[in-house]
């Protein structure tokens, strides 16, 4: 998804309408790599059968399906990995952080049930895909990244692309955003060993949380939001992410 107005490759001019442009090709320097990548048809044929696996896995919200038949992953991950990148696997990248499996990004996308137009909190920016899948739905999304080096790398490969959150954030994703909330969904993409009351306090009455709970491998947990002081949870199987730390730039 690319938020710009209009642009030219291959000598021909593209418009965008309402600031979105799904590419077939283009070539860009992009912060996670050495050398310029092309999203082409093979590309597209890739993210194709990943997102017939991932069905086949139980995803089946059309809309995440979509986003991750559009979003090209292999741009997000180190020129290194590009041959890799649409297994459904984690793969490394900067600041000893990962690149979720698709799977998980998925199927923490379709929990939150996220529509146009509603305010999204991600904790844990990470490479910036959960970010891009979320953008590509045509939610407003803010994110928060406590690792310096990939916040900026994350930064600027977001504008290099034309990926738009409403904010982009340097800071403790443990403390929430209280300044912008409350929000109608909350996705954290590190393992907390507890659930931040900050969360809590900054989802609406009908929003979702989305979170994983635990210290080596965490269940994938949803809390409800069902009134002021009523929540409902919902567990949903084991999964491993890097820590959620607390008080840690």
């Amino acid at each position: 998804m690319f938020q710009i107005s209009s642009f030219r490759t291959s000598g021909k001019k593209y418009s965008v309408e309402n600031g979105v442009c799904n590419l077939k090709f283009y070539a860009l320097t992009l912060p996670f790599k050495t050398k310029p990548l092309k999203d082409t048809l093979k590309h597209r044929g890739m993210r194709n059968k990943l997102a017939d696996i991932l069905v086949s896995k139980g995803i089946s919200d059309k809309k995440v399906l979509a986003a991750i038949r559009t979003i090209p992953r292999h741009l997000f991950m180190d020129s290194s990995f590009e041959g890799h990148a649409y297994q459904d696997k984690a793969f490394p990248i900067a600041a000893d952080q990962t690149i979720s499996q698709p799977y998980t990004v998925a199927f923490q996308t379709q929990l939150l049930e996220a529509k146009p137009g509603q305010k999204i909190l991600e904790i844990g920016t990470g490479s910036g895909y959960q970010t891009a899948v979320l953008l590509q739905m045509k939610t407003k999304v803010y994110t928060i990244e406590r690792q310096k080096e990939l916040f900026k790398k994350t930064r600027l490969f977001f504008s290099k692309m034309g990926y738009r959150p409403k904010k982009t954030i340097f800071g403790d994703g443990y403390k929430g955003l209280p300044e912008e909330g409350p929000f109608d969904g909350i996705i954290v993409t590190a393992g907390a060993p507890k659930v931040p009351k900050a969360f809590m306090a900054q989802l609406k009455v009908g929003g979702r949380l989305v979170i994983p709970v635990g210290t080596d491998d965490q269940i994938m947990t949803l809390y409800i939001r069902n009134s002021e002081k009523e929540f409902e949870k919902k567990e949903f199987g084991s999964f491993r992410f890097v820590p959620l730390l607390e008080n840690k730039n």
